[in-house]
Order: structure tokens, then sequence, then C-alpha cells
């Protein structure tokens, strides 16, 4: 097993105004558990231009890419992996001899996540959201088979996406819902961290809740459906796929359903 940093170790990082923890615990301790002799950093960049032309020169295996650059990279990469092409937009960057491949893995995720818990494509959907993150979740709901609403306050890129997909907006929540899906930093740790996504009264009506914030992964909408008796998916079964894609684009090594399990234990302890 790989326990140290020598001049073979391969880097990966991640590009973000606000670096977590998250994914330097996830992927260090896959690679310490597989011996990989990989290093993952964090970095928040003064200057995204230039930070990718540095995973090109110097030879950076991967970076994941938060907001705000998700769109700001692609002019600055090579080709976009369908995932990334369907919507405009990347999470992760590829790095194969000097060619840089952007994919979404955020959307390879929740497609993943929709298979696996047998969501049924007829079920009216109500998104809360329309940043970045909301366009992939509506990609992968709409590529499942799903039509729905988008709600979102912001009078631009709420009906922008609605558009796209040849959804309705509005910006309230339309009573038929039946999934609910929070995309929105409503419930993150934080200033927003008590705020609750949906009302009781939705919640109630729906058939499953879908909430994507990962920190805390309980949040008051999670808590909510689970105290109405309501099927839950949470952040941290996104946030653990999206790190596991990424983790095998960057090694080309699949880590069993358990040491994923683990390494997004790790990634949120305290």
């Amino acid at each position: 097993m790989v326990n140290y940093v020598d001049r073979e170790t391969i880097l990966c990082i991640s590009l973000a105004a606000r670096p977590s923890n998250h994914g330097v615990r996830f992927h260090n301790w896959l690679y310490h558990e597989l011996g990989l002799n990989y290093l993952y950093k964090a970095v928040a960049p003064t200057d995204i231009t230039a930070a990718v032309a540095g995973i090109r020169g110097l030879g950076i295996r991967g970076a994941g890419v938060s907001m705000p650059y998700k769109q700001d990279v692609i002019p600055l990469i090579d080709e976009l992996d369908p995932s990334a092409e369907r919507i405009q937009a990347v999470n992760t960057i590829v790095n194969t001899d000097g060619e840089l491949v952007g994919y979404n893995t955020d959307y390879v995720a929740v497609a993943a996540l929709l298979k696996s818990h047998g969501v049924d494509p007829d079920l009216p959907v109500a998104v809360r959201g329309s940043g970045g993150m909301a366009g992939a979740v509506v990609a992968a709901l709409a590529d499942h088979g799903m039509t729905g609403t988008i709600v979102a306050r912001n009078a631009e890129t709420g009906p922008a996406l609605a558009e796209r997909h040849d959804w309705a907006y509005s910006a309230e929540v339309p009573a038929g819902a039946r999934l609910l899906v929070n995309v929105t930093p409503l419930g993150m740790r934080g200033s927003e961290e008590r705020a609750q996504a949906f009302a009781d009264d939705s919640i109630a009506a729906a058939e499953l809740v879908f909430d994507v914030v990962a920190y805390p992964v309980r949040t008051p909408l999670i808590e909510a459906a689970e105290r109405l008796g309501v099927p839950t998916i949470n952040g941290g079964e996104v946030v653990a796929l999206q790190a596991a894609e990424q983790f095998i684009l960057y090694t080309g090594v699949r880590p069993t359903q358990k040491q994923v399990e683990a390494a997004e234990a790790y990634a949120n302890l305290d």
C-alpha cells in the first residue's frame, strides 16, 4: 500500500471558490485503501483560465469543478463528454496526455439514483432551484422520462431551464407534484440550515422527496419527509456516487460499494 508522495505521484485537484474537505478526504481515503500512488488537493483558483492551463501544463490528471466555474471552463478545454454536452456544465476535467475532456458526474449520479430507486417516470415533478446543479438534475429527470415544473425565484434562469426541457415554470409549488426535488442551498449548513425547502402539506402529498443538499445529509426537508412517512433520496447518495464516478475517471479503478460507503463516511467526519 502506498503511504507516501514521490516524483511518481499522480496529482488530482478540485477547483472551487469555497473548497471543502469532502473530495480531499473521499479520494485520498480510496487512494490509500487501494494502494494507488495518487494525491488529491483542493484549490481555490485566483484565475480560472490560468488554473486550467496549469492542469494541462503540469500534467495534473484530473480536476473536480465546482460553482462558479462549471460553465467558465468549457471554452478552456478540448472536448465535452455527452454528460456535460447535454447540460453545458462541467464538474470534472480529465487530462489524458494534454487532452482535456469535460464530464458531468452530477448528471451521471442522479440518473443512476433514479434508476436504482425505481422512480416512476410518470410522477409529476417539482424542482426547486434553477442554478448549475439544477441543470444536471433536471436533465437526468427529463432523460428518465419525467416532466414537471421548475420552481424558482430567479425570473431569468428559472424560465430558461424550464424552456430547455419543455417543462412548466412557476414561483409556487404546484399542487399536483408527487416528486419534490430541492436543488437550492435551503437546508445547507450555514445561514440557511434551518430552512425547509418544501412545506409540510406539499411533502405529505408527495410520493418521494429528493434533496441534493449533502452537508448535512439530514436536512430539515429530509427530516420532515421521514416524519410524514414519505420515502427519500438524500444528498449524501448523490455526492458519493458523483465522487466515485470521478475517481473511476481519474484512476481507471472501480471501487466496491463498501469502499465507496467507507470513503463517504470518512469524508463526512467532522
